[in-house]
C-alpha cells in the first residue's frame, strides 16, 4: 500500500478535500449504473425488450463516473505507477520526478484535452446534437461537457499536488537548513560561553585572594 509521504498546505488542503468530497459522491454513481445493467438485462431477457436509453444511459453514466473520478484518483494517488522502480526511490528522488512529470508531460497533456474538448462540446451544444439511436437520449452536448469538466478538475488536482511537491523541494528545505543553521549557531554560542564563564570564575577568585 502507498504511503503520501508529500507535506499539506492550507491551500492544497483545501483543494483536495473539495476533490475528496467530490470522488466520495460519485461513489454513488456505480450502484445507480450496475442497477440500470441489471434493470436492461431483466427485461431483455424477461419481457424481450431492449431500451435503447438504457443503455446509452449506461454509457453516460460510466463517462461521467470515470472522468470525474480521475482527480480523485490523482489526489488519493491510487492511480497507476510503476510501483517497481518509485518505491525503491527516496522521497525527493520521488518528489524530482513528480516535479516534471507534472510540469513536462501532464499539464501540457491536459491542456491540449481543455483546448479542443471546448471546441467539441460547442460544436455540439450549436446544433443541437441528440442520439443518432431511435428511442436515444437527447442533449447529447450535456455528456460531452463532462469532458472537460472531468479534466479541470484533474488540473485543479495538479496544481494541488504541485504546491506540495514544491514545497518539499524547494521550501521545507530551506527551513530544514535554517533550522540547522540555527541549531548550529545555538550550539557555538554555548561553547563561546563555557570558557568565558569559566574565565569569569577564575577572575572573580583572583580577586577575592
Amino acid at each position: 500500500m502507498r504511503v503520501d509521504t508529500l507535506p499539506h498546505t492550507y491551500l492544497s488542503s483545501r483543494i483536495d478535500n473539495f476533490v475528496q468530497r467530490i470522488g466520495q459522491t460519485l461513489s454513488y454513481i456505480w450502484l445507480a449504473l450496475l442497477f440500470v445493467i441489471v434493470i436492461n438485462v431483466l427485461m431483455r431477457y424477461l419481457f424481450s425488450e431492449g431500451r435503447i436509453e438504457l443503455e446509452e444511459l449506461q454509457w453516460h453514466l460510466y463517462s461521467v463516473g470515470f472522468l470525474l473520478g480521475m482527480s480523485y484518483a490523482y489526489q488519493a494517488d491510487v492511480h497507476i505507477r510503476v510501483d517497481v522502480l518509485h518505491e525503491r526511490f527516496s522521497p525527493q528522488l520521488r518528489a524530482w520526478i513528480e516535479l516534471y512529470g507534472i510540469l513536462l508531460f501532464l499539464i501540457p497533456f491536459i491542456a491540449l484535452i481543455l483546448i479542443y474538448s471546448v471546441q467539441f462540446v460547442s460544436s455540439s451544444f450549436g446544433v443541437g446534437e441528440v442520439s443518432p439511436s431511435p428511442g436515444g437520449l437527447p442533449y447529447r452536448w450535456a455528456i460531452k461537457a463532462i469532458l472537460p469538466l472531468g479534466f479541470a478538475l484533474l488540473l485543479l488536482t495538479v496544481f494541488a499536488r504541485l504546491i506540495r511537491v514544491w514545497y518539499v523541494l524547494f521550501i521545507d528545505y530551506e527551513e530544514q537548513g535554517n533550522e540547522g543553521g540555527a541549531v548550529l549557531a545555538e550550539g557555538s554560542l554555548k561553547n563561546t560561553a563555557a570558557p568565558l564563564t569559566t574565565n569569569n570564575s577564575q577572575a572573580e577568585e583572583i580577586h577575592g585572594r
